[in-house]
């Protein structure tokens, strides 16, 4: 009888040590999954900035945004990347329809009112065609680097300054509408994104 208690016992503890092992386990795994998820999206969201050119956690502060919004695309979030005190630029996640559904895009806008880069976050458009946006070997999204509100927003053969993706244009136009609008809203709203005043 005592044997068989002891037998009980022993058992209910090797138990609940499993219980406790595994849901410590669950917990240290859904800590670090959740920071590495944090992190890839960190990348994505700050990959058109150079690491160099700022040195605060931009997406620690997201900044309010003003009401109104562009007529094609909409303004997802903003966050504004600092050196020291001052701001370097600004990162526009924006969304606009394509081909195929919504592109997300982060855009990062100079503290002069000049792309400093675009990438994708999301998109649904078609392997091959429309989808090479996201590819990094197309390098397509290159060619709107430092342009600005003065350029002609348009693909060539719309009498633009701008390449199209092969076999895309639905795609094409698009993307640089959601750039052209990202440039507009950040000119029209400049004091308040970078929290200072205006820059000549």
């Amino acid at each position: 009888m005592i044997t068989s208690v002891r037998s009980n016992l022993l058992l209910l503890a090797i138990g609940g040590s499993a219980v406790a092992v595994t849901l410590a386990w669950q917990h240290w795994t859904r800590l670090a999954i959740a920071d590495a998820e944090h992190q890839l999206r960190a990348s994505q969201l700050l990959a058109a900035l150079s690491a160099r050119s700022y040195d605060n956690h931009p997406l620690d502060s997201p900044l309010p945004l003003p009401a109104d919004q562009p007529v094609h695309s909409k303004v997802l979030a903003a966050y504004r990347a600092t050196l020291g005190t001052s701001p370097t630029a600004i990162v526009l996640v924006s969304q606009v329809r394509g081909y195929a559904g919504p592109i997300k895009l982060t855009i990062a806008i100079g503290d002069d009112a000049r792309l400093i880069g675009t990438r994708v976050v999301e998109q649904q458009e078609s392997p091959g065609l429309g989808g090479q946006i996201a590819d990094p070997q197309s390098a397509w999204l290159t060619q709107f680097a430092r342009r600005g509100l003065g350029d002609r927003w348009a693909i060539r053969r719309d009498q633009g300054d701008f390449d199209q993706l092969a076999g895309a244009t639905v795609t094409s136009r698009a993307v640089m509408q959601a750039q052209q609008e990202a440039l507009r809203y950040f000119d029209q709203h400049r004091s308040e994104l970078l929290g200072a005043p205006d820059h000549e």
